[in-house]
Protein backbone atom coordinates (compact mmCIF):
# COMPACT_ATOMS: atom_id res chain seq x y z
CA UNK A 1 0.00 0.00 0.00
CA UNK A 2 1.30 3.46 -0.97
CA UNK A 3 2.46 5.62 1.93
CA UNK A 4 0.03 8.24 3.10
CA UNK A 5 1.04 11.81 2.08
CA UNK A 6 1.86 14.17 4.94
CA UNK A 7 -0.53 17.10 5.29
CA UNK A 8 -2.21 19.30 7.85
CA UNK A 9 -5.87 19.30 8.91
CA UNK A 10 -6.50 22.42 6.83
CA UNK A 11 -5.84 20.46 3.61
CA UNK A 12 -7.57 17.11 4.03
CA UNK A 13 -6.56 14.33 1.62
CA UNK A 14 -9.34 12.90 -0.62
CA UNK A 15 -9.19 9.45 1.06
CA UNK A 16 -9.45 11.03 4.49
CA UNK A 17 -12.35 13.29 3.52
CA UNK A 18 -14.29 10.41 1.94
CA UNK A 19 -13.72 8.10 4.92
CA UNK A 20 -14.67 10.82 7.42
CA UNK A 21 -17.91 11.48 5.52
CA UNK A 22 -18.62 7.74 5.63
CA UNK A 23 -17.90 7.59 9.37
CA UNK A 24 -20.21 10.55 10.02
CA UNK A 25 -22.94 8.88 7.97
CA UNK A 26 -22.71 5.41 9.55
CA UNK A 27 -21.39 6.48 12.94
CA UNK A 28 -18.23 4.39 12.75
CA UNK A 29 -15.66 2.60 10.56
CA UNK A 30 -13.29 -0.30 11.20
CA UNK A 31 -9.59 0.18 12.04
CA UNK A 32 -8.81 -1.73 8.84
CA UNK A 33 -10.76 0.77 6.74
CA UNK A 34 -8.96 3.65 8.47
CA UNK A 35 -5.56 2.43 7.28
CA UNK A 36 -6.01 4.35 4.01
CA UNK A 37 -6.26 7.60 5.97
CA UNK A 38 -4.34 7.47 9.28
CA UNK A 39 -4.54 11.26 9.32
CA UNK A 40 -8.11 11.02 10.64
CA UNK A 41 -6.84 9.48 13.88
CA UNK A 42 -3.88 11.89 14.06
CA UNK A 43 -6.20 14.88 13.73
CA UNK A 44 -8.70 13.50 16.25
CA UNK A 45 -11.50 13.03 13.71
CA UNK A 46 -11.81 9.31 14.54
CA UNK A 47 -11.45 7.72 17.99
CA UNK A 48 -11.71 4.19 19.40
CA UNK A 49 -15.13 3.26 20.69
CA UNK A 50 -15.15 2.70 24.45
CA UNK A 51 -17.25 -0.46 24.17
CA UNK A 52 -15.62 -1.98 21.06
CA UNK A 53 -11.86 -1.77 20.28
CA UNK A 54 -12.57 -2.95 16.72
CA UNK A 55 -14.61 0.13 15.92
CA UNK A 56 -13.61 3.76 15.28
CA UNK A 57 -16.26 6.39 15.97
CA UNK A 58 -16.54 9.68 14.12
CA UNK A 59 -15.94 12.79 16.23
CA UNK A 60 -18.44 15.61 15.64
CA UNK A 61 -17.06 18.16 13.11
CA UNK A 62 -17.95 20.96 15.54
CA UNK A 63 -16.00 19.36 18.38
CA UNK A 64 -13.08 18.50 16.08
CA UNK A 65 -12.94 22.03 14.67
CA UNK A 66 -13.00 23.56 18.15
CA UNK A 67 -10.08 21.37 19.28
CA UNK A 68 -8.04 22.07 16.12
CA UNK A 69 -8.62 25.82 16.45
CA UNK A 70 -7.55 25.69 20.09
CA UNK A 71 -4.38 23.85 19.04
CA UNK A 72 -3.75 26.47 16.36
CA UNK A 73 -4.21 29.29 18.89
CA UNK A 74 -1.73 27.60 21.23
CA UNK A 75 0.81 27.34 18.38
CA UNK A 76 0.36 31.04 17.55
CA UNK A 77 0.74 31.96 21.22
CA UNK A 78 3.89 29.83 21.34
CA UNK A 79 5.32 31.65 18.31
CA UNK A 80 4.55 35.00 19.90
CA UNK A 81 6.30 33.93 23.09
CA UNK A 82 9.29 32.89 20.97
CA UNK A 83 9.32 36.29 19.24
CA UNK A 84 9.32 38.02 22.63
CA UNK A 85 12.13 35.78 23.86
CA UNK A 86 14.16 36.51 20.71
CA UNK A 87 13.65 40.26 21.14
CA UNK A 88 14.65 40.05 24.80
CA UNK A 89 17.72 37.94 23.98
CA UNK A 90 18.95 40.16 21.17
CA UNK A 91 18.13 43.35 23.08
CA UNK A 92 20.57 42.14 25.72
CA UNK A 93 23.21 41.58 23.04
CA UNK A 94 22.52 45.00 21.52
CA UNK A 95 22.84 46.65 24.94
CA UNK A 96 26.15 44.84 25.48
CA UNK A 97 27.39 46.02 22.11
CA UNK A 98 26.10 49.51 22.87
CA UNK A 99 28.14 49.65 26.09
CA UNK A 100 31.21 48.64 24.09
CA UNK A 101 30.56 51.40 21.55
CA UNK A 102 30.04 53.97 24.30
CA UNK A 103 33.35 53.01 25.85
CA UNK A 104 34.96 53.83 22.51
CA UNK A 105 32.98 57.05 22.13
CA UNK A 106 30.85 55.64 19.26
CA UNK A 107 27.07 56.41 19.08
CA UNK A 108 24.54 53.62 19.44
CA UNK A 109 21.94 51.55 17.66
CA UNK A 110 18.82 50.72 19.66
CA UNK A 111 15.97 48.32 18.90
CA UNK A 112 12.52 49.68 19.75
CA UNK A 113 9.59 47.31 20.27
CA UNK A 114 5.94 48.33 19.78
CA UNK A 115 4.41 51.20 17.80
CA UNK A 116 3.49 53.08 20.97
CA UNK A 117 7.07 53.04 22.25
CA UNK A 118 8.44 53.92 18.80
CA UNK A 119 6.16 56.96 18.63
CA UNK A 120 7.13 58.01 22.13
CA UNK A 121 10.88 57.84 21.40
CA UNK A 122 10.44 59.77 18.15
CA UNK A 123 8.51 62.40 20.13
CA UNK A 124 11.30 62.62 22.69
CA UNK A 125 13.89 63.11 19.94
CA UNK A 126 11.82 65.84 18.30
CA UNK A 127 11.23 67.61 21.62
CA UNK A 128 14.99 68.22 21.82
CA UNK A 129 15.29 69.25 18.16
CA UNK A 130 14.82 72.59 16.41
CA UNK A 131 16.53 72.36 13.01
CA UNK A 132 15.31 69.88 10.40
CA UNK A 133 13.06 66.82 10.15
CA UNK A 134 13.42 64.63 7.04
CA UNK A 135 10.66 62.08 6.42
CA UNK A 136 9.94 59.39 3.83
CA UNK A 137 6.34 58.19 4.09
CA UNK A 138 5.58 55.35 1.64
CA UNK A 139 1.93 54.68 0.83
CA UNK A 140 0.60 51.49 2.48
CA UNK A 141 -2.42 51.15 0.23
CA UNK A 142 -4.65 52.04 3.17
CA UNK A 143 -7.67 54.33 3.29
CA UNK A 144 -6.82 55.54 6.78
CA UNK A 145 -4.13 58.21 7.24
CA UNK A 146 -0.60 57.13 8.22
CA UNK A 147 0.65 57.54 11.78
CA UNK A 148 2.19 60.99 11.28
CA UNK A 149 -1.31 62.36 10.55
CA UNK A 150 -2.66 61.43 13.99
CA UNK A 151 -3.55 64.28 16.33
CA UNK A 152 -0.64 63.72 18.73
CA UNK A 153 1.85 63.56 15.86
CA UNK A 154 0.38 66.72 14.32
CA UNK A 155 0.79 68.57 17.63
CA UNK A 156 4.37 67.30 17.94
CA UNK A 157 5.21 68.49 14.40
CA UNK A 158 3.60 71.89 14.93
CA UNK A 159 5.59 72.44 18.13
CA UNK A 160 8.75 71.59 16.20
CA UNK A 161 7.81 74.13 13.49
CA UNK A 162 7.06 76.73 16.15
CA UNK A 163 10.66 76.37 17.41
CA UNK A 164 11.90 77.30 13.94
CA UNK A 165 12.31 73.78 12.62
CA UNK A 166 11.88 72.74 9.00
CA UNK A 167 9.97 69.63 7.89
CA UNK A 168 10.59 67.98 4.49
CA UNK A 169 8.48 64.94 3.54
CA UNK A 170 8.61 62.62 0.54
CA UNK A 171 5.51 60.71 -0.58
CA UNK A 172 4.56 58.71 -3.66
CA UNK A 173 2.65 60.34 -6.51
CA UNK A 174 -0.37 58.16 -5.71
CA UNK A 175 -1.26 60.29 -2.66
CA UNK A 176 -0.86 63.76 -4.20
CA UNK A 177 -4.63 64.31 -4.08
CA UNK A 178 -5.42 62.25 -0.98
CA UNK A 179 -7.71 64.28 1.34
CA UNK A 180 -5.82 63.32 4.51
CA UNK A 181 -2.51 64.42 2.95
CA UNK A 182 -3.92 67.79 1.88
CA UNK A 183 -5.59 68.25 5.29
CA UNK A 184 -2.24 67.75 7.05
CA UNK A 185 -0.65 70.66 5.21
CA UNK A 186 -3.69 72.86 5.60
CA UNK A 187 -3.37 72.50 9.39
CA UNK A 188 0.42 72.88 9.77
CA UNK A 189 1.94 76.37 9.75
CA UNK A 190 5.63 77.11 9.35
CA UNK A 191 8.51 75.93 7.20
CA UNK A 192 7.03 72.69 5.88
CA UNK A 193 7.35 71.22 2.38
CA UNK A 194 6.26 68.02 0.63
CA UNK A 195 7.27 66.44 -2.67
CA UNK A 196 6.38 63.22 -4.45
CA UNK A 197 8.04 60.49 -6.53
CA UNK A 198 6.83 57.38 -8.33
CA UNK A 199 8.85 55.24 -5.88
CA UNK A 200 10.34 56.00 -2.48
CA UNK A 201 12.39 54.08 0.05
CA UNK A 202 10.98 52.37 3.15
CA UNK A 203 9.81 54.64 5.95
CA UNK A 204 12.54 56.95 7.27
CA UNK A 205 12.67 59.76 9.84
CA UNK A 206 15.85 61.79 10.43
CA UNK A 207 15.84 64.37 13.24
CA UNK A 208 18.38 67.20 13.17
CA UNK A 209 20.89 64.93 11.40
CA UNK A 210 21.60 63.35 14.80
CA UNK A 211 19.17 60.42 15.01
CA UNK A 212 17.20 58.37 12.47
CA UNK A 213 14.40 55.84 12.76
CA UNK A 214 13.83 53.00 10.28
CA UNK A 215 11.53 49.93 10.39
CA UNK A 216 13.06 46.70 11.69
CA UNK A 217 10.12 44.40 10.85
CA UNK A 218 7.64 44.18 7.93
CA UNK A 219 4.68 45.22 10.11
CA UNK A 220 6.71 48.12 11.58
CA UNK A 221 6.17 46.99 15.17
CA UNK A 222 9.95 47.02 15.52
CA UNK A 223 12.15 50.00 14.68
CA UNK A 224 15.83 50.76 14.80
CA UNK A 225 17.02 54.01 16.36
CA UNK A 226 20.23 54.96 14.57
CA UNK A 227 22.85 57.40 15.89
CA UNK A 228 25.86 56.20 13.91
CA UNK A 229 27.40 59.11 11.93
CA UNK A 230 28.15 57.05 8.81
CA UNK A 231 24.59 55.71 8.59
CA UNK A 232 23.10 59.14 9.28
CA UNK A 233 25.21 60.65 6.50
CA UNK A 234 24.01 57.91 4.15
CA UNK A 235 20.35 58.50 5.04
CA UNK A 236 20.61 62.28 4.63
CA UNK A 237 22.48 61.99 1.31
CA UNK A 238 19.91 59.53 -0.05
CA UNK A 239 17.06 61.79 1.04
CA UNK A 240 18.67 64.89 -0.52
CA UNK A 241 19.12 63.14 -3.87
CA UNK A 242 15.54 61.88 -3.90
CA UNK A 243 14.31 65.34 -2.87
CA UNK A 244 15.99 66.97 -5.88
CA UNK A 245 14.34 64.43 -8.21
CA UNK A 246 10.88 64.78 -6.64
CA UNK A 247 7.94 66.86 -7.86
CA UNK A 248 6.84 69.70 -5.53
CA UNK A 249 3.43 69.14 -3.91
CA UNK A 250 3.33 71.70 -1.05
CA UNK A 251 3.38 74.66 -0.66
CA UNK A 252 3.81 75.00 -4.43
CA UNK A 253 2.30 72.20 -6.48
CA UNK A 254 3.62 71.42 -9.96
CA UNK A 255 1.19 69.71 -12.32
CA UNK A 256 2.53 66.49 -13.82
CA UNK A 257 1.61 66.65 -17.49
CA UNK A 258 0.63 63.86 -19.87
CA UNK A 259 2.68 63.39 -23.03
CA UNK A 260 1.06 62.04 -26.22
CA UNK A 261 -1.85 60.71 -24.19
CA UNK A 262 0.35 58.85 -21.70
CA UNK A 263 0.22 60.06 -18.09
CA UNK A 264 3.29 60.28 -15.82
CA UNK A 265 1.95 57.37 -13.79
CA UNK A 266 1.57 55.26 -16.93
CA UNK A 267 5.17 56.12 -17.88
CA UNK A 268 6.32 54.88 -14.47
CA UNK A 269 4.34 51.66 -14.99
CA UNK A 270 5.78 51.29 -18.50
CA UNK A 271 9.33 51.47 -17.11
CA UNK A 272 8.58 48.65 -14.65
CA UNK A 273 6.76 46.58 -17.27
CA UNK A 274 9.74 46.41 -19.62
CA UNK A 275 11.90 45.35 -16.66
CA UNK A 276 9.62 42.31 -16.34
CA UNK A 277 7.84 43.16 -13.09
CA UNK A 278 4.48 41.56 -12.29
CA UNK A 279 1.29 43.55 -11.73
CA UNK A 280 1.63 42.92 -7.99
CA UNK A 281 5.24 44.17 -7.93
CA UNK A 282 4.28 47.29 -9.88
CA UNK A 283 1.40 48.07 -7.53
CA UNK A 284 3.59 47.62 -4.46
CA UNK A 285 6.43 49.79 -5.76
CA UNK A 286 4.18 52.61 -6.92
CA UNK A 287 1.90 52.61 -3.85
CA UNK A 288 -1.37 51.50 -5.43
CA UNK A 289 -3.55 48.41 -5.32
CA UNK A 290 -3.27 45.72 -8.01
CA UNK A 291 -6.65 46.58 -9.54
CA UNK A 292 -5.62 50.21 -10.07
CA UNK A 293 -2.31 49.11 -11.57
CA UNK A 294 -4.12 46.85 -14.04
CA UNK A 295 -6.47 49.66 -15.04
CA UNK A 296 -3.46 51.85 -15.87
CA UNK A 297 -1.79 48.99 -17.77
CA UNK A 298 -4.97 48.50 -19.81
CA UNK A 299 -5.13 52.21 -20.62
CA UNK A 300 -1.46 52.21 -21.59
CA UNK A 301 -2.04 49.21 -23.86
CA UNK A 302 -5.03 50.92 -25.49
CA UNK A 303 -3.06 54.12 -26.09
CA UNK A 304 -0.18 52.23 -27.72
CA UNK A 305 -2.47 49.84 -29.62
CA UNK A 306 -1.23 46.69 -27.90
CA UNK A 307 -3.16 43.41 -27.94
CA UNK A 308 -0.92 41.41 -25.58
CA UNK A 309 1.52 41.80 -22.71
CA UNK A 310 4.48 40.80 -24.90
CA UNK A 311 3.46 43.25 -27.62
CA UNK A 312 3.00 46.00 -25.03
CA UNK A 313 6.62 45.67 -23.90
CA UNK A 314 7.79 45.92 -27.50
CA UNK A 315 5.59 48.96 -28.24
CA UNK A 316 6.79 50.73 -25.08
CA UNK A 317 10.40 50.28 -26.20
CA UNK A 318 9.63 51.35 -29.78
CA UNK A 319 7.49 54.35 -28.86
CA UNK A 320 10.30 56.13 -27.03
CA UNK A 321 7.83 57.12 -24.32
CA UNK A 322 10.41 56.47 -21.61
CA UNK A 323 12.87 58.86 -23.26
CA UNK A 324 10.41 61.74 -23.15
CA UNK A 325 10.85 64.20 -20.34
CA UNK A 326 8.06 66.18 -18.74
CA UNK A 327 8.39 69.59 -17.10
CA UNK A 328 8.79 68.01 -13.68
CA UNK A 329 11.75 65.85 -14.63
Amino acid sequence: MASHPEHGPEEMCPDGMELYRQALSTGHVTPKAAEVAPCLIDFGLLRLALDDPDRLEAVSPVAALHRLLRTSEEEIAGKRRRETQLIDAFSTLIRSETRSWKAEGTPTLRLLNGKERIGRVIGEAMACASEQLLCVQPHDGLVKPPFHHHEAAMERDQEFLNRGGRILTLYQHTVRNAPYILARYEQLTGNVEARTLDEVTERLIVVDHTVAFIPASPDRTLALEVRHPALLTHFVTTFDRLWRLATPMFPRSIRRESLNGITPRQRAIAALLIEGHTDSDIADRLGMNVRTARVHIAKLAATLGSNSRAQLGYLIAESGVLKQEGPDQ
